[in-house]
C-alpha cells in the first residue's frame, strides 16, 4: 500500500454547519445582510469543511457560481451548511447553502449557495495530496460527479 496516497473518506465527515446572527454592523442602510459579510461566514464554513477533509490547512483557490436568492435582515439567524463534493489531488470542491430565518420562528429560506475549492497546503505551505470522496448515496454521487464537470469547464474557459 502506497502511504502517500490518504484513504478515502465519506462527505459526512467533515460536514460542517455554522450558526451566524446578523447584527447591525453586519448590515448596510436597509438593514440587509452585507453581501461581503455572507461570503466570509461561507468561506469560514467551507474552510473547516476542507481542513477537516485534508486534515490540513487549506486555503480558498476559487468561487464558483454564488447565487443570492433573498435578503437577510438584522436579527435574523444564518444556518450555513458545507459539504465536500470531490476531492482531486490536492484540491477540494465543497458546496456551500445559507439559510436564514427570524428569531422567533422556525421557518427558514435559502438566501446562497455556491461552491467554493480549496487547496491542501502542508507546512511550507506547498500543495499536499488530499483524500478522495467516497460518496455515500445518489445525491452525493450526483454532486461528485458534476464537481469533475465544473472543474472541466473552467479549464476550457482559461
Amino acid at each position: 500500500m502506497n502511504e502517500n496516497i490518504p484513504a478515502g473518506k465519506s462527505p459526512k465527515e467533515s460536514e460542517t454547519i455554522m450558526t451566524e446572527v446578523v447584527y447591525p454592523n453586519d448590515a448596510n442602510p436597509m438593514g440587509m445582510l452585507h453581501g461581503g459579510k455572507l461570503v466570509q461566514w461561507m468561506d469560514t464554513a467551507c474552510a473547516i469543511c476542507a481542513q477537516g477533509h485534508a486534515e490540513k490547512v487549506a486555503a480558498t483557490v476559487l468561487v464558483d457560481k454564488m447565487l443570492f436568492k433573498k435578503p437577510a435582515r438584522v436579527g435574523d439567524i444564518i444556518t450555513i451548511k458545507a459539504k465536500m463534493t470531490r476531492a482531486f489531488d490536492t484540491s477540494m470542491e465543497v458546496f456551500v447553502q445559507a439559510w436564514a430565518r427570524k428569531a422567533t420562528s422556525k421557518d427558514t429560506y435559502q438566501i446562497n449557495e455556491a461552491y467554493f475549492t480549496f487547496v491542501a497546503l502542508d507546512d511550507a505551505a506547498k500543495p499536499a495530496l488530499v483524500p478522495p470522496i467516497i460518496p455515500d448515496d445518489a445525491l452525493e454521487q450526483l454532486h461528485y460527479e458534476q464537481a469533475l464537470v465544473r472543474k472541466q469547464e473552467r479549464h476550457n474557459n482559461k
